[in-house]
């Protein structure tokens, strides 16, 4: 039993890396589905504005593990019928202390690390929920800050560079695989 965890700043390559291992079968948890079906049944709009002050109410109200806890039946039930369940979007420490206590040594944390300015370029042009490079940078703050993102990120298993083409990320991904 494998829980992989994906980790990293926004613009990293974590829904690319969601993709790469969603075609090749395994099951995906978002977290920030959370994010969005809060906003949806909150009836506000999807901007980067709405979303960080739902991220912030939802951990606020709920404590900063909410996200693992909303979802730890959900992977469960994914690791009943697969041996690899990967998990887009793990940002808390207190995320990652209930998934380490819930599933020990099978959670394997992966960061994906990609150079500040690559990642504003990425986010920049992306066609769903692009951003700013000042929404990027005030995103970037506000999750080292307020939402414990960098524990994860230092105390990943696995650190991938993603400042190349996507063959080369691809290849990473897939030695994890192997």
């Amino acid at each position: 039993m494998r829980l992989l965890a994906l980790v990293g700043m926004t613009g990293s390559g974590k829904s690319e890396a969601s993709r790469f291992f969603k075609s090749r079968g395994y099951p995906v948890i978002h977290f920030g589905a959370i994010t969005l079906e809060e906003l949806t049944k909150q009836n506000l709009a999807v901007t980067p504005a709405n979303e960080r002050a739902v991220r912030e109410w939802i951990r606020s109200n709920e404590g900063m593990d909410a996200y693992a806890r909303r979802s730890l039946q959900k992977i469960k039930d994914a690791l009943l019928s697969n041996q690899t369940v990967v998990i887009d979007g793990l940002y808390s420490t207190s995320e990652f202390l209930i998934l380490k206590k819930e599933f020990g040594l099978a959670l394997e944390v992966i960061a994906i690390f990609t150079s500040r300015k690559i990642r504003y370029l990425r986010l920049a042009q992306r066609t769903v929920r692009p951003l700013t490079v000042d929404e990027a940078s005030e995103r970037d703050l506000a999750e080292v800050l307020s939402l414990e993102k960098g524990g994860p990120i230092a105390l990943a298993d696995i650190t991938i560079i993603n400042d190349g083409d996507m063959e080369y990320f691809e290849s990473s991904l897939s030695s994890i695989l192997n």
